[in-house]
C-alpha cells in the first residue's frame, strides 16, 4: 500500500529507482537509490529518469538541450555527467531527440548506496537463490 501511495502522490509508474550504472558519477553513483515525480515541465540541468521504446531498463542522465517546436512541442537531448558524448547513441534507431512522454520522472532526493542491494541480487544469482533459501528455511522453521 505504501508502494500505491507514493505512485498516487508523486504521479510516476516508478517512484523510487536504483542507479544501474557509473554514468553519472560525482553526482550519483552505482546503487543510490532516487525518489522520483512526475514534472509538468522539465528543464536543462534536471536530472531525469527516461526510457526508450523497446527498451525495458530506464536510464538516469541530465537533460543539457531542450528545444521547442513549431507545433508546441519539446525536444530532449541528454547526457550522463560522467560520459563524454550524449545520449543519441543510446536512443531507438532514427530518433535524434527524447520527447515528453519519453520522462518517466524527475529526481528530487537521493539515498546514497541503498539500492546497492539490489544490484548484487541481480549481478550475482547465488546471492538471491541464498537468501530465498534462509528466508523459506525461517518460514518453514518458524513457530507461531
Amino acid at each position: 500500500m505504501i508502494w500505491k501511495l507514493l505512485v498516487v502522490i508523486t504521479g510516476c509508474e516508478s517512484p523510487i529507482v536504483v542507479v544501474l550504472s557509473g554514468s553519472m558519477e560525482p553526482g550519483y553513483y552505482r546503487g543510490d537509490t532516487l525518489t522520483l515525480y512526475k514534472p509538468m515541465i522539465v528543464n536543462a540541468g534536471d536530472v531525469v529518469v527516461y526510457q526508450i521504446n523497446g527498451k525495458e531498463i530506464p536510464i538516469v542522465h541530465r537533460i543539457m538541450n531542450i528545444h521547442k517546436s513549431e507545433d508546441n512541442t519539446f525536444h530532449l537531448l541528454s547526457k550522463g555527467d560522467n560520459n563524454n558524448v550524449d545520449d543519441r547513441g543510446l536512443y531507438a534507431r532514427d530518433q535524434y531527440w527524447l520527447q515528453n512522454e519519453h520522462v518517466l520522472g524527475l529526481s528530487i532526493g537521493y539515498a546514497p548506496y541503498v539500492g546497492i542491494v539490489t544490484i548484487w541480487v541481480n549481478d550475482y544469482p547465488a546471492l538471491k537463490w541464498g537468501i530465498i533459501s534462509v528466508m523459506l528455511l525461517m518460514i518453514l522453521l518458524g513457530y507461531e
